[in-house]
């Protein structure tokens, strides 16, 4: 068979198509372009759901409903033993030959959000020019999906396996569009796993020029309460953050925005982290959250640090305390429901020190898992992680292969 020498996918001509067509369209129109250019057949879409269990396969109509919105269907795809779950995981492209064909799964990611896979069957082998080109039109896809999930709730709904209620929806709507961000210095990922009376916990991430900005927080309560209390806090912290304050001028707003709002009793423990890239160093406010993890050499160890008092209890002058940074440092976040009684059999030291191989993406997943497992499935508190891996140096470029960091 003679080689081919240039792609046959036309990234262009793909992406102009979907600016032409309607928001819940947009995969469509990709599956459309590749069954015509690959001749491709049954071309679908399988976005993650929100709890790192399953894929939800979306298409209008023919195939098996697990929900429904309206005209849209959906089928889940568990994770966990499937192909599916291995093509998310090592983010490669996987062809299998099934049947009288072959199968193609592809990454959906960019910049490590793990956003779901691409699937597509032929009736011929794929050649390594098609291969490419099926990577190619995944990543493209993940831009496709960030861009036109700012206009439609379609991939929203795909992502929800369960309902949410009024205070999960407030609480979900404060966390950052992405749950992962990978850079030349640095790959992050955060998780949360809400308890059935949602508990007020977020995490934040902003990256600038020269900057990473991240924040965990626990607001006090439960369900409606400790969520419109989160709510002021993080606005709060990104007002500070936006306006350019430093971490002791941010924390000082968010505490007497609370202070001003709500009793004394309404208070959120939380941390502040300004990591400059261009020095390799790093700073926190601590306002009595527990302290993060550090895996360094092998060996995982709290981070010692002095605690200040929680946001919104009266007027404080926050300490910027010194967070050192080495090459290969992993720092690990937690909120205390990751350390509650009812998750008391996980030994969390262990835990990072297991998983020290894992991307952050897989590796906040496992530990969220881990908990939940201990706890019966029933969180008495929200449990939110966030590990970022430290690769050090001066600002680089990413190397990405089919949209992850390779």
């Amino acid at each position: 068979m003679e080689e081919r020498q240039q792609p046959r996918l036309d990234v262009g001509g793909l992406l102009a198509a979907v600016e032409n067509a309607p928001p819940v369209a947009a995969a469509d129109v990709v599956a459309e372009l590749l069954t015509e250019t690959l001749d491709a057949s049954k071309v679908a879409f399988l976005i993650a759901d929100f709890g790192g269990e399953a894929l939800i396969r979306l298409s209008h109509t023919g195939m098996t409903t697990t929900s429904t919105l309206g005209p849209e269907v959906a089928e889940r795809v568990p994770i966990a033993g499937s192909a599916h779950g291995r093509v998310l995981a090592d983010q490669a492209v996987q062809v299998d030959e099934v049947g009288v064909g072959w199968r193609v799964l592809a990454p959906v990611t960019s910049r490590g959000e793990a956003i779901g896979v691409l699937e597509l069957f032929l009736a011929d082998e794929p050649d390594a020019q098609c291969v490419a080109d099926v990577a190619l039109a995944a990543h493209a896809l993940a831009y496709v999906v960030i861009v036109n999930r700012r206009f439609t709730d379609l991939f929203e709904w795909g992502q929800r396996s369960v309902a949410l209620s009024l205070a999960a929806e407030i609480q979900h709507r404060l966390l950052p569009a992405a749950y992962t961000c990978e850079a030349g210095q640095f790959s992050l990922a955060a998780w949360l796993e809400p308890a059935g009376e949602v508990a007020g916990d977020t995490f934040d991430f902003s990256l600038d020029r020269d900057t990473l900005h991240l924040s965990m927080t626990d607001a006090v309560g439960h369900s409606l309460e400790a969520a419109l209390l989160a709510t002021l806090l993080v606005g709060a912290l990104r007002n500070g953050r936006r306006a350019g304050m430093d971490l002791a001028a941010q924390a000082r707003l968010a505490s007497s925005g609370l202070a001003e709002h709500f009793d004394r009793a309404a208070y959120v423990t939380g941390q502040l982290v300004r990591v400059h890239l261009q020095a390799g160093t790093a700073e926190i406010v601590n306002a009595g959250h527990p302290p993060p993890l550090r895996l360094r050499d092998g060996r995982v160890t709290f981070v010692d640090l002095k605690p200040d008092p929680p946001f919104g209890i009266g007027e404080h002058e926050y300490r910027v305390q010194q967070l050192p940074l080495v090459t290969g440092d992993r720092l690990v976040f937690v909120t205390d429901g990751m350390l509650e009684r009812n998750a008391s059999t996980v030994n969390i030291e262990a835990l990072v020190a297991q998983d020290a191989e894992l991307h952050p993406r897989e590796a906040v997943q496992h530990l969220i898992q881990t908990v939940v497992k201990a706890a019966g499935g029933q969180l008495k508190d929200d449990a939110t992680v966030m590990c970022v891996d430290w690769h050090g140096g001066p600002p680089s470029l990413r190397t990405s292969r089919s949209g992850a960091d390779a």
